[in-house]
Parts: structure tokens; sequence; C-alpha cells
């Protein structure tokens, strides 16, 4: 027989406190209840503060309530305290404010890029050559996956001048630690000029001197298709956020290729081992064509290139491209159908770009135009910004959608008269990472936090850079290919090294102390 329950305890829910007579009461003004079917009116300051005593309601051991009067001392109306404006405070007010307002500037971080330092044994990876003729074979790409940049394990993968494939993992390790072991994948025999990850990191992109895009497994290591489609060098291609199996390419031809993985269509060349797809869209000549020759025999004009592009993380469906002419982007909405010529003829275009730059960025610092060798987007305190990297060394900052031109800063000792030069975000999108042409080996990084809260107009005051740029110099030879992961960034040159660097201020500060003892171990900012 099941016992019937308690009957509630109704002294605990009853209008009482549990303070005790006998300790004494402090608290703020209180203002005595006002009888029922009174009016409630607010007291300003100005009237007098009413002298009357607040009233507590203690319960006894019934469920009798009386009233009973307790003394107490003189309150203090005290303001409430102002939120200490710590450094830290100020930075996450700032990155939640809106970009353009008055008084959300974020604070500089340059003493943190200037403390990035690496290792000459354990931040250093070489790319073994697989010729007889020589050891190390130069990198011309590299990418982190996407776990790294969200705290994840960093792996990178690096692609050379052979056509291989290194996938490293650049733990911090101690100094006399081995490397990790490496994967190396060789799907291309040719150079590879762009590769990039999957969105869940089981599969590799790989864009090649062979006219061809390449899909290799990361997993089993195994080359599962070929996209064919470019009639010449692939230099770039993409995968799209929001479609696992949706990727484009852009080549030297000035074609986009948009391929459909899920899509059996196979080309017409025979491979029974590795099948080969053929693009579901194609863009002809979408950045122009070169003007065709006088003369008796007209020379057919050649398309310019394509040399970089990118999927916008807000924007689903678009798609920007940049080309080797000029610095003028064109946005693509991939849902849009292609425009039907009454002729096949190079001249006309297959589509119509639905945003381009409204004026050529690159034409306000010289006499002619210049194309534009990598592209960048912001996220975070950077979002809404595009950031391109001219062939006039000069850093130029677009906005989303029109791609308009914002402004453009740059180095003294900056040179990007290179196609093969990379531009890079930080994971965070405060920091920027440039290669260089020089032969000094120097890589750049800039402080982009503030590039979207300064509403000066473009091209007046616009030279000064928000931030100076650090300068990092430990490889000898052309910094092409650049990357980051978090609290980490890779640098490629042409020596076949791969140089990871990472921010220690406590190592930082004892090469400054003693520079000429810890050289021989460390490299850092100059």
């Amino acid at each position: 027989m099941l016992n019937s329950p308690e009957p509630p305890r109704t002294e605990i829910f009853s209008n009482t406190t549990n303070v005790r007579e006998s300790l004494p009461f402090h608290a703020s003004q209180l203002s005595t209840p006002l009888d029922e079917g009174k009016p409630k009116r607010r007291r300003t300051q100005s009237e007098e503060t009413p002298t009357k005593r607040p009233k507590m309601m203690i319960a006894g051991s019934s469920n009798e309530q009386s009233d009973v009067d307790v003394e107490m001392e003189e309150v203090t109306v005290v303001k409430r305290r102002g939120c200490r404006r710590t450094a830290f405070r100020m930075l996450g007010l700032a990155s939640n404010g809106h970009p353009t307002g008055p008084y959300h500037v974020l604070l500089s971080s340059r003493n943190i890029l200037q403390s990035f330092v690496s290792s000459h044994t354990s931040d250093v990876f070489k790319c073994q050559s697989r010729a007889v003729d020589s050891f190390l074979s130069p990198p011309y790409a590299c990418a982190y996956s996407n776990g790294a940049k969200n705290a994840g394990a960093p792996l990178l993968a690096v692609a050379t001048e052979q056509g291989s494939v290194h996938i490293l993992d650049t733990t911090k390790r101690r100094q006399w630690d081995c490397e990790p072991e490496r994967v190396v994948l060789e799907p291309h025999d040719n150079g590879i000029f762009d590769i990039k990850w999957s969105a869940d990191d089981t599969l590799l992109a790989t864009a090649s001197g062979d006219k061809s895009t390449r899909i290799s497994s990361v997993e089993t290591q195994q080359l599962l298709s070929i996209l064919d489609g470019h009639t010449s060098t692939v230099k770039c291609t993409a995968w799209d956020p929001a479609h696992r199996d949706l990727l484009t390419s852009g080549g030297r031809d000035g074609m986009l290729c948009l391929y459909d993985l899920r899509v059996n269509n196979l080309s017409d060349k025979d491979d029974l081992e590795i099948p080969t797809i053929r693009p579901v869209m194609t863009i002809t000549a979408a950045h122009g064509q070169e003007k065709a020759q006088g003369g008796r025999q007209k020379l057919r004009p050649l398309p310019r290139g394509v040399t970089n592009i990118v999927y916008p993380d807000d924007r689903p469906h678009g798609l920007v491209s940049s080309g080797s002419f000029d610095g003028i982007l064109h946005y693509w909405d991939l849902r849009l159908p292609s425009h039907k010529a009454p002729k096949r003829s190079p001249k006309k275009p297959s589509s119509k770009s639905l945003y381009s730059s409204a004026v050529d960025p690159t034409t306000f610092h010289g006499s002619r135009c210049r194309g534009i060798t990598s592209m960048s987007q912001g996220t975070g305190p950077s979002a809404g910004l595009l950031f391109a990297l001219g062939a006039d060394s000069r850093l130029y900052t677009y906005s989303y959608p029109t791609l308009s031109p914002v402004r453009t800063e740059t180095h003294p000792d900056l040179q990007t008269n290179s196609f093969y030069v990379r531009l890079a975000t930080s994971p965070c999108g405060r920091w920027l990472a440039s290669g260089s042409t020089s032969r000094a080996g120097s890589l750049f990084l800039f402080d982009i936090s503030n590039a979207g809260r300064v509403t000066a107009s473009y091209g007046v005051g616009d030279g000064e850079p928000i931030s100076p740029a650090i300068r990092l110099r430990g490889q000898s030879g052309e910094i092409g290919a650049v990357d980051w992961a978090t609290d980490m960034v890779a640098s490629c040159a042409d020596d076949g090294t791969v140089r990871v660097w990472r921010p220690d201020l406590e190592v930082y500060q004892n090469c400054i102390a003693d520079s000429e003892g810890q050289k021989w171990e460390w490299f850092w900012s100059i």
C-alpha cells in the first residue's frame, strides 16, 4: 500500500524572508509598498527622498504573518561602477561593433606579429625530389586543412614542381624531436600550381600544368578522378563551401570550368582505371581577350588568363575571379544561364558577370594596368572585404558585393611581379600573409583588423598603411605559397623548404636581447 504524499510545506512559499530579526539589515533604498487602490507614481530626482523605513515580513513557526519594523542604518546612494577598460575588453567590444563606427577601432596587433619566430630545426621541412639529378623540389602551392584552421591537427599539403603532394604535420615539437611521418601523393607528372582541401578534409584537388584538375583521396592515397576541359595550364581551383561535390577551376586559357562530382559526365578519353569528368558549366574568356593583331593574316585573339577564384562565404552560388591583365574583379552568379551567341566566335564570352569592379585600382599608381596575382577573403573583423595582391607590388582591398576598391597599401621591400606569389588570411581574420619575389626570401604580415573601418576616400590619403607590415626573413629565393592555421603560418620558398612561423614572445625577447647567440637557433622579424 502506497503512502499518501506529505502535505505541502506552505511556509516555504510564503511571502517571507529568511533573515533573522537579530541580524542588522543593509540594503539600498526600498520604497514602501503602496496600499491597494492607490496609483503608483515614479519619484523624480528633484523630489525629496522619503524618510519611511522599509518593512520586512518575517515568518514565524505558524502560517501567520506579522509586520515588524527593523531598525536600519542610513543608506548611501552608490552609483553604478563602470566597467574597466582593459585591453581584452576593449578588443572584444570593438570586434562586436559596427565596422564603420567611429569608436569601434580594434587595437593594433602588430606586437603579436612581431613576436613570430621560426626554429632552424623543428620548424623547417624539406620537399625531397623524386628525380635522380636533384635533391629538393621547389614547392609551388600549399594549403592547411580546414581542421587546422579550426584549432585541429595542423596538416599542411604542399604541392611541388614535379607534381608531388607532401602532407606534413606541423605540430610544435621540441628541438630534438624527429619530424612526424609524412604522406606523399603523386597525382601529376607536371607542376601543381594550386591545391585545396575539401570541406571534410577527405579529398584534395590539385590544379596542374598538364591541363587538368585531379581529385585524390587522403585516406587511401589514391587518385579518384581527372577533371578535363581546359586547353592550357590550370592556375587555380576552389571547392564550393555550400556543396561538397562542386568545385571550379580557372586556367591560363581564360576559362572557368564548374564540375559536379555526382554527375557521370565522362570525357571521350579512354581511361579504364581513372574516370575523366567533363565540366557541367563553362565560362569562356572570363576576363576578356587580347586585341587582334592587324596585317594580312589576322591572328586569333588570345584570352586573358584567370589567376585566382574565390567562393564568398556569405554568398552561395557566387564566384569571384581575377585576371592577369588588369585589376578588375568579376562576380559570377553560377545559377544564371549562359548567354547564347548567334555565332560561335571567340570574341563573345558565353556568360556575363553579375558585378564587376567599376574602376581599375592598379591604374592609380602607374601608367598602365597590372594584373592580380592572388586573392583572399576576410573573416571576423575583416568580413565583407576581399584582399588582392597586384603585380605592381601593392595590396588592394575590395568590398563585397560590388567589388569596389576601398584602399591600397604596400611595403618598401615588397615585390610581387610574379604570378606565383600568393596571399592568405588568418582564421581569426585579423592578419594577412604575403609572399615576395625578392631574392631575400621575405614573408610579409599585415594587420587588417581595421581595414574595413577606414572611411577615407580611395586615392586620397590612402598611401599610408593601416598598420606597418612585419617582414620575416628566413629562407632564400622567391616565397610564393603561404597559408595560415591556428597560431601559425607556413611559407614555401624556391630553395625547396617549407618554414613554419609561430608567435612566441619569450623567444622573441631573447632573440632581441642576444641576437648573436640566438641567430644560430631562430629566425625572427627584422
